[in-house]
């Protein structure tokens, strides 16, 4: 028997963010894109962010955020809305898991990193 191997697309980058080297993984699967945002070389916590469907079916501009692993402090969870938001309205349906594990919180940082991951989900979505 042969057994069927799902192709994942991801990419992989390196970006200095206010001199702290930060890890960016962006991977795509079939119902959900998982990004990691590191700056220690681990996930760190894990948050969920789903798009709010309406009764049409289609994406209402909210979303529900759900820490899945790791502290829930609202740092983590508003980073992680910011984060994402762009992800989840690109994907369409499809919710985002976001790994954050970060040494610089600073606004101006997180603004960097939201403009980095926002390529990748550019690249990730072009077919």
């Amino acid at each position: 028997m042969n057994p069927k191997v799902a192709s994942l697309r991801f990419k992989q980058t390196d970006k200095k963010i206010n001199e702290v080297p930060t890890q960016f993984v962006c991977t795509e699967y079939s119902d959900y894109i998982f990004l990691v945002c590191t700056q220690y070389g681990k996930i760190g916590t894990l948050v969920s962010v789903k798009p709010v469907l309406k009764n049409d079916g289609s994406a209402s501009p909210f979303n529900i955020t759900k820490v899945m692993l790791g502290e829930e402090d609202a740092l983590a969870v508003e980073t992680a809305k910011d984060m994402a938001a762009f992800a989840v309205r690109e994907a369409g349906k499809r919710p985002v898991l976001l790994g954050l594990s970060l040494k610089d919180t600073a606004v101006e940082s997180i603004e960097q990193m939201k403009a980095h991951v926002k390529t990748l989900i550019v690249w990730l979505l072009k077919k």
